[in-house]
């Protein structure tokens, strides 16, 4: 799915904690595993865990062992900008290229 901002209305820092922690939990539960299941898998600490799910702040290490203990990577890799298949120097240049050409056309035609 490609992103699309009007999909995605501008939340504060604790409300996308709270809906993170809000689908980590409904998947938990979907999956009928405990928190503590859940932790251990991790390898995380149980009170890590409530924490991530209660949206009370947690660490970027601990939400990708939680994504790949319920075996949802894909969240993660939704996160992951696509590679740039041009070079991002390239198209600088080239840019710059057909700026220079368009001021040099102008400015020729208006010494006539």
């Amino acid at each position: 799915m490609e992103f699309q901002p009007s999909l995605f209305p501008l939340r504060s820092t604790k409300e996308w904690e709270a809906e993170l922690g809000s689908q980590v939990r409904r998947l938990r539960l979907q999956q009928n595993r405990t928190q503590q299941d859940l932790a251990a898998a991790a390898n995380i600490s149980l009170s890590a865990l409530k924490n991530l799910e209660m949206g009370r702040g947690s660490s970027v290490r601990t939400l990708i062992l939680v994504a790949r203990a319920l075996d949802r990577s894909d969240w993660l890799a939704s996160l992951a900008l696509p590679e740039a298949k041009v070079s991002p120097m390239a198209l600088l240049r080239e840019r710059k290229k057909k700026t220079t050409h368009a001021r040099r056309r102008a400015s020729s035609s208006e010494l006539r």
